[in-house]
């Protein structure tokens, strides 16, 4: 019997489940919250993460497929774009570069003025559609660049200085 990674329960079957861009092993009654993940057969000796394309005809250049089970699955947050960090410093800029006030822009792209404010002030972000809005009225973008993604995180590998332990001061 195999703890079922949502709620818990045992479960003699275990469904593999993407939710939220995680894969878990659920029971039948979780599996219902995400979209089932179909795996390679049993008679493959790679494992469900392998990007190989055993048993396959044609062969593979280490890419991913769109629609094979070889290789990376597609995920929605892969598809999305980021908003840029200084998104509110954009569109106030946008906005006084075309000498509108605050309230002239929220009447021209037909919102509430405080939504303006608290965006430009950065309190909240824009949804989709405002942001759409903001974009092709004022001619900007709100996304970041692509070169923004998983290079910029550094592992702190071993020649990395400091660690969180030479930074605390501990209180005995």
């Amino acid at each position: 019997m195999v703890q079922c990674e949502m709620c818990g329960a045992e479960t003699a079957s275990p469904k593999t489940v993407k939710i939220e861009g995680a894969e878990l092993q659920v029971c039948a009654d979780c599996a219902e919250f995400g979209t089932e993940v179909t795996t390679q057969d049993a008679s493959s000796t790679s494992t469900k993460y392998s990007t190989s394309s055993t048993g396959k005809s044609g062969s593979s250049s280490g890419g991913t497929s769109s629609s094979g089970s070889g290789g990376r699955r597609r995920d929605l947050y892969d598809e999305m774009e980021e908003l840029a960090e200084d998104y509110n410093t954009r569109i106030r800029q946008a906005r006084e570069g075309a000498d509108l006030t605050q309230e002239e822009l929220a009447n021209e792209i037909n919102e509430k003025v405080s939504l303006i404010r608290k965006i430009e002030h950065g309190d909240i972000l824009p949804s989709d559609d405002v942001q759409s809005k903001l974009e092709g009225y004022l001619g900007i973008s709100l996304t970041a660049a692509e070169e923004a993604s998983d290079e910029d995180w550094d592992s702190g590998g071993s020649d990395s200085g400091l660690t969180l332990g030479d930074m605390v001061e501990r209180k005995d």
